[in-house]
């Protein structure tokens, strides 16, 4: 018998990449701008604050207005407390860099580890970044779809380990951050590509069309 077919329609394309803009500038650019610019104009002790104050105000201002934070908000700024403890306990920029590259190995493993349970981290990890309409979630082929990506995933996290180690070894603070941030966001950006047509891939076989287009999804 034949899937019914069935269209949904996700709004405007630049709707989803200025979604996905705003978390990624809040999590990764605006901190790691921040330190580069304080750490250039008064140091490593300058650049550690700015990058901190960032991080933990974006959350405090969440929790004080009670707005919904978002998982990967909660990660970064996370990891960003323990770098900043190493960096102001050593002094040292090499490693306040060094924790967060072997740290794409820990997250890696915690995509891995979430696969242990009902809903994967990448699902979660979805919410941030993905305009998806909560019925899709809760679609059984949409579940074994991110428990499969999120194997993909874990080897994106640990390729980009590898190369931000050698890249940190090789280059000067500067150049680190400049190789590191444009290769780094340039696999993340064909594993989220691939993963979006892997997921286009597998509503198909539901019957289910993901269109982008200006149009409002009809109402359940």
């Amino acid at each position: 018998m034949e899937t019914p077919s069935q269209v949904v329609h996700l709004g405007a394309i630049t709707g989803h990449l200025w979604h996905a803009f705003k978390h990624l500038g809040e999590t990764v650019f605006a901190p790691l701008g921040l330190f580069y610019v304080m750490y250039v104009t008064t140091g490593l002790t300058g650049g550690l604050i700015a990058a901190l104050v960032w991080g933990v105000g974006a959350v405090a201002v969440r929790a004080v207005l009670r707005v919904r934070i978002p998982m990967v908000l909660l990660i970064t700024t996370g990891i960003l407390v323990l770098r900043t403890i190493v960096g102001f306990a050593t002094g040292s920029s090499f490693l306040y860099f060094l924790e967060p590259s072997l740290q794409n190995f820990l997250v890696a493993l915690l995509f891995l580890g979430s696969l242990l349970f009902e809903r994967s981290l990448i699902a979660k990890l979805a919410d941030d970044f993905c305009l998806l309409p909560p019925s899709l979630f809760s679609n059984a082929r949409v579940q074994r779809f991110f428990r499969r990506v999120s194997l993909l995933w874990a080897l994106v996290f640990t390729i980009n380990g590898l190369t931000t180690l050698w890249a940190l070894a090789q280059a000067t603070l500067g150049h680190f951050l400049l190789a590191s941030t444009a290769g780094s966001f340039s696999l993340v950006a064909l594993a989220a590509v691939a993963s979006v047509w892997w997921l286009r891939r597998e509503l198909r076989g539901e019957g289910i069309t993901l269109r982008f287009s200006r149009k409002a999804a009809p109402a359940a």
